[in-house]
Formats: C-alpha cells, sequence, structure tokens
C-alpha cells in the first residue's frame, strides 16, 4: 500500500511540473488554427472527400453539429456503407468481450475460478451498457468543460424522436466534412468501449474479490475515471464546426482536455488500455495477494480456452481499430492492416524473446503476444504507416514479456492475468510511438493541420512524444486516483475481499453455487 501511494505521489508531482512546462495551447500550429495533432489523415486530400481526415480518436465526434453549423457547411449525408460498417464493427467488439475477453481470463485462472471470472466479465459489461445509456454516453460526448460532459443526453435523450413519418434521428460527426452517422450508431459503438474496458480490469484481482465489490466499484470508477477521460481525449465539435478560421479558437475551447493539446489517441490506447490497467493495478495492491501466491501453483487450467479467447479478441479487435475511423474508407483499411501486421509481429517477438530467455516458446507466450500487439497498435491503427506498425508490434512484444516478469516482480502485486504487464506496459508504448511514427517523414499519414481547410501536415516526432507523454500521464494519475479512492469506498461500505475459506474452495461454487466441470 505504501508502494502503491508513493507511485501515485510521484505521478501527480510529475504530472504538475511536465504540466507548467510543456503546456501546449489549442492554436500551436503555426499553419493552422486548429490544435497542433488535432487528428490524423488517411490521405493528403481536402477533407471534404469521404475518407481523407480520418482522426486519431476512435471516437472523437460530436453529436449533431447546430443547424447553424451544418446550414454553412456541406450538406449533411449518411453514408449506408459507413453505417453498415460501424454496425458490423459494433457487434465485432461485442465479441471481443463476451465471449472473447471471457474466455481468454476464464482459462488462465484455476478451474474452481472459472465461472467466477466469466459473470464479472459478463454481468459487468451488461451493466456498463445501461449505464452508458442512462448517463455515461452523456458524460462522455457531450459539451461540457474540458473534463467531462453534460447531461443533455441522459437517457439518450434526443437521439431519436418519434414523429408522424416513423421518428427522427439526431446524427452524430465523423471525420469528414458534411459526413454524419446516426447518432444512436454512434452511440453503440462507443457503449462497446466503455464495457469493454471495465471488463479489463478484472483480470487484475482475479480469484479473491466479492462479486458485489466487482459491481460497486465499477459503477464508481466507470463514472468518474472512464466518462471523463474518454471526455478529454475524444470529444470535439466534430469538422464541420469549423466554418471559418474566426471560430476555431471558440471551437478548440469546447473540446477535451487532452484533445486540445492535440494527442493522438486511434481507438484507446489510453482511454481504454492505460486507463483499466492502472485502475487494475491499484486494486491489486489494494486487494492484496492470493493465498498461497508464490508458493502454490497457480497454473491456467486451460491454454486452449485462452487461446480460443485470444483468437476471438484478434478477430474483434479489427472492429474495435477499424471501426475507430468511423466511415468505410481509406483510413479503416490503413487501420486494418496495421492492426493485422502489429498482433502478427508481437506473436513472433514475444515467441522469440521467450525461446531466447526460456529455451522454448510457449502457447500462453503467443496468446499474450498477440494481445500485447493489439494493445499498443489500438492508439496507433490509423496513425502510423506500414513499417511504423510492425515496428510498435515487434516493440510491444518484447516489452510487455517484461512487463509480465521483471516488472511484475519490482512492483510486487499480485496482477493475477497481468492486466498491468500487458495492457499498461503495451498501452504506454503504443500512445508514446504513435508520436513516434506519426510524421509523412516516417511513412506515417500525418495529420490535419487545418479543419477548416482540411490541410494535412506533420508535427515533429519530438513535439508529438511530448504530447503524447502527456495524455499518458493525465491518464495514469485521473485513473489512479479514482480507482485509489472507488476501492476504498467498496472496502468500507461492503468489503472488498471473499473469506480466506471461501477463497480456498473456489469462487465458483462460493460466489455463484455453480461449477464449470461436472468431474
Amino acid at each position: 500500500m505504501k508502494k502503491l501511494i508513493t507511485i501515485l505521489a510521484l505521478g501527480v508531482a510529475a504530472l504538475g511540473f511536465g504540466g507548467s512546462v510543456l503546456a501546449q495551447t489549442p492554436a500551436a500550429a503555426p499553419t493552422a488554427s486548429a490544435p497542433a495533432a488535432d487528428a490524423s489523415a488517411a490521405a493528403a486530400a481536402p477533407a471534404a472527400a469521404s475518407d481523407a481526415a480520418a482522426a486519431p480518436a476512435a471516437a472523437a465526434a460530436v453529436a449533431a453539429a447546430p443547424a447553424s453549423a451544418a446550414a454553412s457547411g456541406p450538406t449533411e449525408t449518411v453514408n449506408k456503407g459507413d453505417v453498415s460498417w460501424m454496425l458490423v464493427s459494433t457487434a465485432l467488439v461485442i465479441m471481443m468481450s463476451i465471449p472473447g475477453l471471457a474466455l481468454f481470463y476464464g482459462g488462465l485462472v484455476r478451474s474452481k475460478n472459472m465461472l467466477s471470472v466469466l459473470m464479472q466479465v459478463f454481468v459487468t459489461f451488461s451493466m456498463i451498457v445501461v449505464l452508458w445509456i442512462v448517463y455515461g454516453y452523456s458524460l462522455a460526448f457531450t459539451e461540457g468543460n474540458q473534463f467531462i460532459g453534460g447531461f443533455s443526453r441522459l437517457f439518450l435523450n434526443g437521439v431519436f424522436t418519434p414523429d408522424a413519418n416513423g421518428g427522427t434521428f439526431a446524427t452524430a460527426a465523423t471525420f469528414s466534412k458534411g459526413v454524419v452517422l446516426p447518432e444512436i450508431v454512434f452511440v453503440v459503438f462507443q457503449a462497446t468501449f466503455a464495457a469493454i474496458t471495465c471488463c479489463l480490469i478484472v483480470g487484475s484481482f482475479a480469484e479473491r474479490i466479492k462479486f458485489s465489490a466487482v459491481l460497486m466499484f465499477m459503477v464508481l470508477w466507470f463514472t468518474f475515471s472512464y466518462a471523463p477521460i474518454a471526455h478529454m481525449v475524444w470529444f470535439w465539435e466534430g469538422p464541420d464546426a469549423y466554418t471559418s478560421k474566426t471560430v476555431v479558437d471558440a471551437m478548440n475551447a469546447k473540446a477535451g482536455l487532452i484533445w486540445q493539446w492535440g494527442a493522438l489517441d486511434f481507438a484507446g490506447g489510453t482511454v481504454v488500455h492505460i486507463n483499466a490497467a492502472v485502475a487494475g493495478l491499484v486494486g491489486a495492491f489494494m486487494i492484496g495477494k492470493r493465498i498461497g501466491y508464490g508458493k502454490e501453483s497457480m497454473a491456467p487450467h486451460s491454454l486452449t480456452l485462452t487461446m480460443v479467447g485470444a483468437s476471438l479478441l484478434w478477430v474483434g479487435w479489427f472492429g474495435f481499430n477499424a471501426g475507430s475511423a468511423l466511415e468505410a474508407g481509406n483510413s479503416a483499411a490503413l487501420a486494418f492492416l496495421n492492426t493485422f501486421s502489429a498482433t502478427a509481429m508481437a506473436v513472433l517477438a514475444w515467441c522469440g524473446a521467450e525461446a531466447l530467455l526460456k529455451g522454448k516458446a510457449s502457447m500462453l507466450g503467443a496468446a499474450s503476444g498477440a494481445v500485447a500487439g493489439l494493445v499498443a497498435i489500438t492508439p496507433a491503427a490509423g496513425n502510423v504507416g506500414i513499417v511504423g506498425a510492425l515496428v510498435i508490434g515487434a516493440v510491444a512484444g518484447f516489452v510487455c514479456l517484461w512487463g509480465v516478469t521483471g516488472l511484475k516482480k519490482l512492483l510486487g502485486a499480485d496482477d493475477t492475468l497481468d492486466v498491468f504487464g500487458v495492457h499498461g506496459v503495451g498501452g504506454i508504448t503504443g500512445a508514446l510511438l504513435t508520436g513516434v511514427f506519426n510524421t509523412q517523414a516516417l511513412g506515417g499519414p500525418g495529420m490535419v493541420t487545418d479543419w477548416v481547410t482540411g490541410a494535412v501536415g506533420s508535427v515533429s516526432s519530438f513535439d508529438q512524444l511530448i504530447i503524447q507523454a502527456k495524455a499518458v500521464g493525465v491518464t495514469i494519475v485521473w485513473s489512479g486516483l479514482v480507482s485509489l479512492i472507488s476501492y476504498k469506498i467498496v472496502d468500507m461500505t461492503i468489503g472488498l475481499r471473499v473469506p480466506e475459506d471461501e477463497e480456498r474452495e473456489g469462487l465458483d461454487v462460493t460466489s455463484h453455487g455453480e461449477s464449470a466441470y461436472s468431474h
């Protein structure tokens, strides 16, 4: 516990110092009125092209641009191909979570805790979807301040309005002027991101936490960490709001804090992976180690299920990353390829390093390497070029292997399924390397430097790396502090951990009255 508090204190101090030294203004780019790195571009073409300016976030879109802005810009168009792709992508992300993540985690725990992990993932996913509809979407993706949104979309108010013609559907911006989606499509796509992020945390405290404690913590953390971080990284007014240079500063000021800095996060390196990994690590410290940890065998009970889960994650991740382009175009295609290649490279890197260090490559290592590559390429998917993706995959395979071995020993926490070692280390690695490889000088697509004209350019790798580091720092500190407080509240009210006798018997029977296997 002292180690955890020390780490968080150092993070706050470093962030405060870094913020004062490295702060960027919303109009930092010399040739643009928009933030220095608002978005990555699929091609150096005007933003009016349907896929020419895909932004760095999975959801850097704001609901229904004001009528006045729409009137002065291009006519809004809902493309059926875009809608179809987004619905398929949403279904793929659901598959990532249930059954993908659930089976991946379930195979890694002991057989007596298999169902408990499946339940925690399944019910957490369901609960967050409901909370997203009730208030989460509104807090993340409506106008408020630079830290959190407002309440204009509570219960999705205004997203669908019944009328004599069957109903009116509000629209949400994409990353191209004049091209929009039905907002309800954007809502459901983003719901899957919020849900799987919370489910990721389960892996850090598996096999010893109360089921009720899981749910209570998730409500608190989702409300005070996920929604604000999503708002800070991904909320902006959309390209159609940038009608002239006279409105740029006002539009930038309405965006989330980290978006204003110009941080690149195509599909959730900060919002999803670092955010969840820090919450998991804090939980591992606060709940404590499993009984017998380091003394008894706690080997995975079914690597077969883990491999199946990892494969479902890989396939589903194409919806996660390529869907984050919000359009069925060039940016989605680039994100799709990079997700494919970086993951394959990470598998090879992990297995190669494992063979050198241990003499053998393992199935567990190959599956872990795949997830490491998927995590690392998430913020970079549509923001880097083909070679950059391969480099990110290779680096992720090596550093995440260290994350679940050397770093884990240094931290001294029982992070059951190595959430921080893979999602934390991989997410940080990917977020930082996105800043390095986005530049066109290194084969990257560059970024939109002026949303009024759609001009595309590049920021130097060093400058973008600094911006990326600031985004990572804010995410670590914010999630760490919210998690610390949330776990404490849960512990003081209903308690975090099951009794020792229940932990020894296994949570399947003691928490749910069921067994995964009959033998």
